[in-house]
């Protein structure tokens, strides 16, 4: 029989789900400045990747389970360098192998591989994927936000997230003669690490597609901040757990940052521009767990879709 923490994760699982089907009904609130508009370079892009760069949740929507937003930082982009011809593929749930294969969820297709919008022609390209490589469900991400949420429900005061993956236990120390809490190795550290080749080779196949394409590989935004102590009573996630996971964000950007560097790609820092306005911040551009403004849980918003979207026109230049 499945365990308490087990069933309130699928509970959890459920209402992420319902969480995105409501908040794409909802009238938006964010308010935003427009993306700078620069001199026209391209004239062909194509917008690849998760629920991150699809804008899942922001109004308004398309593309079916894909939650693809017409004011994703693609989008803003798209406009702001007035390109010929604009072609977004975008996908919340997609995984890296998505890319270069069909998208199934929960058995249904819902999207076609990503790199069939991609041709000789394409000058510009943006990737946005590797979050959902930390789950291993169709929901991607959705297990570790489920996981660490029920987990808190049962140890309020712990680290129950980073005890699940990373193997917390007691063990004997010999040289104090006591016994001490200790970690193995991390799941997550360890699902990024095996992450990077995938990448790699899926970097290398855009580039044969498109060998004159800019290849640009977006990182993630600050979800959560530096300082856990501030997220205290603000998130369903311990104090503790918004540390580690914090951390484990940090290690999935640099292993995006590094395997770009090796893979003729570059990467787009969007951490550092949305810094101080995560999920526990009092503004907002990534919404919590029930989001204020028109947004998946734990996604950006409007507005933060348009900080990325800066952040792609500041690399660019």
């Amino acid at each position: 029989m499945p365990s308490p923490a087990r069933k309130l994760a699928a509970a959890l699982c459920g209402g992420l789900a319902l969480a995105t089907s409501l908040v794409a009904a909802t009238a938006t609130s964010a308010s935003a400045t427009t993306a700078p508009r620069t001199t026209a370079s391209y004239n062909s892009y194509v917008a690849l990747g998760d629920s991150y760069a699809a804008g899942a949740g922001v109004l308004d929507q398309s593309a079916g389970l894909c939650l693809r937003s017409d004011h994703n930082y693609g989008h803003l982009v798209a406009a702001a360098l007035n390109v010929g011809s604009y072609t977004d593929v975008t996908c919340a749930a997609a995984k890296v192998k998505d890319i270069t294969s069909a998208q199934h969820d929960l058995f249904i297709k819902v999207n076609d591989p990503q790199i069939n919008a991609v041709s000789a022609r394409t000058q510009l390209i943006t990737l946005g994927i590797g979050g959902n490589e930390l789950g291993t469900s169709d929901l991607g991400i959705g297990d570790v936000i489920a996981t660490c949420i029920a987990g808190a429900v049962v140890n309020p005061s712990g680290t129950p997230c980073h005890d699940v993956y990373a193997h917390g236990h007691w063990a004997f120390d010999w040289s104090t003669l006591g016994w001490s809490w200790q970690y193995g190795d991390d799941t997550l550290v360890d699902r990024i690490n095996s992450a990077a080749p995938a990448l790699a080779a899926t970097l290398q196949q855009i580039h044969a597609k498109a060998p004159g394409a800019k290849v640009m590989l977006v990182g993630y935004p600050s979800v959560l901040p530096k300082d856990a102590a501030g997220c205290a009573g603000r998130q369903p996630v311990t104090v503790g757990d918004v540390a580690y996971l914090r951390g484990i964000l940090d290690q999935l950007n640099g292993m995006l940052a590094s395997t770009a560097a090796a893979n003729g790609a570059t990467y787009v820092d969007t951490a550092t521009p949305t810094a101080g306005h995560d999920v526990c911040s009092d503004d907002r551009w990534i919404e919590g767990a029930l989001p204020g403004s028109p947004a998946v849980p734990f996604h950006p918003n409007a507005t933060g879709e348009q900080v990325m979207a800066g952040a792609v026109l500041a690399a660019l230049k």
